[in-house]
């Protein structure tokens, strides 16, 4: 992949510039979600256009990975790679800064204090889970 330049805010926005692609990381990441289906399925109402080309680009971007899924053979699953899982710091920092401002956050208290104030376990709990499921 080629960027515009390696500013590191640039970088990071030349990978997940918008907000679906963030939405996808956070669906794989904390809800579980690996299917095509289930992602149209979240509250913010992405476009099928849409979440085709944002898998596509966080795929391009070694961010995720698809595969055949182990139940039904002809379904796509989608994985993090470990450059996705190294998003995990970047995902609970934006949680935690959301939670701080948004009063009506979706958010869960204890995630919230957890990431507040054992910040370091949550992550060490969330790398496993996810490093188990996905790679």
């Amino acid at each position: 992949m080629e960027v515009r330049s390696h500013c590191p805010i640039n970088y990071v926005l030349e990978h997940i510039g918008d907000k679906w692609s963030l939405l996808i990381i956070r669906d794989l990441m904390f809800k579980n979600k690996r299917h095509y289906n289930e992602f149209l399925e979240g509250g913010e109402k992405v476009s099928t256009s849409v979440l085709g080309t944002r898998l596509k680009q966080l795929e391009e971007v070694g961010l995720i990975s698809k595969g055949e899924d182990d139940v039904k053979k002809s379904r796509i699953k989608y994985s993090l790679t470990q450059k996705g899982i190294d998003m995990l710091p970047f995902m609970v920092d934006m949680i935690s800064w959301s939670g701080e401002y948004d009063k009506e956050t979706e958010a869960g208290k204890d995630f919230l204090d957890q990431a507040k104030h054992h910040r370091d376990d949550l992550l060490e709990f969330f790398r496993e889970k996810l490093t188990k499921e996905h790679l």
